[in-house]
């Protein structure tokens, strides 16, 4: 249990420190861990709002903010470029997410011209049950990229790693409500970046104790 904790704090920490230094970012994470939230309890109530709430809210916010506003250049806080960033990911990174969105853009348009093959009538499908297919089907979709990258894990690291990544997901919401609560502050007050002072002084630390 020690084990997976460890590997827990040591994803998030990662997550953090290479993938969220923008405060726009942050702040859309912070709308989109709210609108998980909110998706989670309609989990309960209604499975097809749900899968509407993550993926036209929650997703969407999420994404545009790695997208087009986290920065790509040479990441000066820990040594890194993009590209070895995107290559040590442990989730999805840019590429894979670029895949799973073309997926989820198509598929609405995929049920429309071909309705039948998701059970709605052959023709002139109505309004009604093309929304309810849709979000049905956005809702295997989540589930399906949670699994898929899961057990892909497995094969590429370990079963731990895979298995620490999908609790990650899951519980990423409530992490990120208490990581970037106060991003909307910094932003409003100018700062576009965040200075990752948090990084720097576990860095200092780290390197203090060798």
């Amino acid at each position: 249990m020690k084990s997976i904790l460890n590997t827990l704090q040591e994803q998030r920490w990662d997550d953090h420190r290479y993938y969220h230094h923008s405060r726009i970012n942050q702040s859309l994470h912070l709308l989109s861990a709210l609108s998980f939230l909110f998706g989670y309890v309609l989990l309960f109530v209604d499975p097809i709002a749900a899968a509407f709430v993550a993926w036209l809210v929650a997703m969407t916010s999420r994404q545009i903010g790695h997208f087009f506003f986290e920065p790509k250049s040479y990441d000066e806080v820990n040594q890194a470029t993009h590209d070895y960033k995107e290559d040590i990911k442990v989730g999805y990174n840019l590429r894979r997410k670029i895949i799973l969105l073309s997926i989820w853009v198509a598929l609405p348009a995929f049920i429309w011209f071909t309705p039948s093959t998701f059970g709605l009538p052959p023709t002139q499908p109505d309004i009604q049950s093309f929304v309810h297919t849709v979000g049905e089907c956005w809702l295997y979709l989540g589930f399906a990229g949670l699994v898929f990258r899961t057990l892909h894990l497995f094969f590429i690291r370990d079963v731990e790693t895979g298995l620490v990544w999908a609790l990650k997901i899951m519980t990423d919401p409530f992490h990120d409500v208490k990581l970037y609560y106060k991003s909307p502050f910094y932003l409003l007050k100018g700062q576009l970046i965040d200075p990752m002072d948090d990084v720097k002084a576990r860095q200092l630390s780290s390197s203090t104790r060798r």
